[in-house]
């Protein structure tokens, strides 16, 4: 059976149109099968749309607790027969029930644990690494748990920081590499050349 992929995100949608494109050239084995956004009217719903996926919103800022949060979004994919879940540009933090342990893959704009955890994201993360002068930077995906970035790193690839370098200029060249590395990390975990061991 093909692997079904469900994506939640927060913004743009723009991982998950490389996922798409990266399935029709047939490099991916595999499907979306859904999409959870945890914000109302951001363009990654529109794209959804545009790919014929169903989507949903489920609004962090209107519910209770993380918990809530968490089964609400579980229960959409579940409900699209979803195997994996991947993390693409979701801010929210995530509870993962135990049918979905093992079965949740982030990505993450920094070589981890240097410039990651709570409030390090997209032109943060590339602010905070051009302020600490740090002369290469990257990607990581990873097993995702609980807590932000962290669980077991699948694979992480270097991007150098150049001179004369701005949030967009090396934001746009880490994000070329998130479009490979991502993608290889998903085929490397379904082949099971990857595992959520520590």
């Amino acid at each position: 059976m093909t692997p079904r992929l469900a994506v939640f995100l927060s913004g743009s949608g723009r991982t998950l149109q490389n996922f798409a494109e990266v399935i029709a050239r047939g490099e991916l084995r595999a499907e979306l099968a859904c999409v959870v956004s945890s914000r109302p009217g951001v363009f990654g719903l529109e794209r959804a749309k545009q790919l014929g996926i169903p989507a949903c919103v489920v609004p962090r800022k209107e519910l209770p607790d993380v918990a809530e949060f968490s089964r609400r979004c579980f229960a959409f994919a579940r409900e699209h027969r979803a195997d994996w879940v991947l993390l693409a540009g979701f801010l929210a933090l995530l509870k993962i029930p135990p049918d979905y342990q093992g079965k949740v893959l982030n990505i993450h704009p920094s070589l981890i644990p240097a410039f990651c955890g709570h409030g390090f994201y997209g032109d943060k993360v590339h602010a905070a690494v051009l302020a600490a002068g740090v002369k290469v930077t990257g990607v990581t995906v990873h097993f995702a748990d609980d807590r932000y970035d962290q669980g077991p790193i699948v694979l992480q690839r270097c991007v150098p920081v150049l001179d004369g370098d701005t949030v967009e200029s090396l934001g746009h060249r880490v994000f070329e590499e998130e479009c490979r590395a991502y993608p290889e990390a998903v085929r490397r975990v379904l082949e099971g050349r990857a595992t959520p061991r520590p």
